[in-house]
């Protein structure tokens, strides 16, 4: 994987508020895991509505962390489960994997 997460657009968002900063990174590391599993457990099932559903969520959060190629690939990823297809399953949970591991360093 070669892009990387970013606060920045948080940092904007917050305006120097550190409160409000923490507090947002807090969401994300309270919501994200369980997304996370979601979505694993969705796939592993073959439910894809659930799956779509999450990714839905999910690419939200992406965009939020700056990662534009894996909001693009969330959004064709998304289209991809709600016609029954789950091709980019396996680079979208590389997606996954990457941001699990960077909000533990924030």
């Amino acid at each position: 994987m070669t892009e990387e997460a970013n606060l920045d657009y948080i940092d904007n968002l917050a305006g120097g508020d550190a409160s409000f900063r923490q507090q947002f990174i807090g969401i994300l590391k309270d919501e994200f895991p369980s997304e996370k599993a979601l979505y694993e457990k969705s796939i592993s099932e073959e439910s894809y509505r659930m799956a779509y559903e999450t990714v839905h969520k999910v690419k939200h959060k992406i965009n939020v962390l700056g990662m534009e190629r894996s909001h693009a690939l969330a959004v064709r990823h998304e289209a991809e489960l709600r016609e029954g297809l789950c091709n980019l399953s396996g680079e979208f949970q590389e997606v996954l994997n990457y941001i699990a591991s960077y909000l533990k360093t924030i």
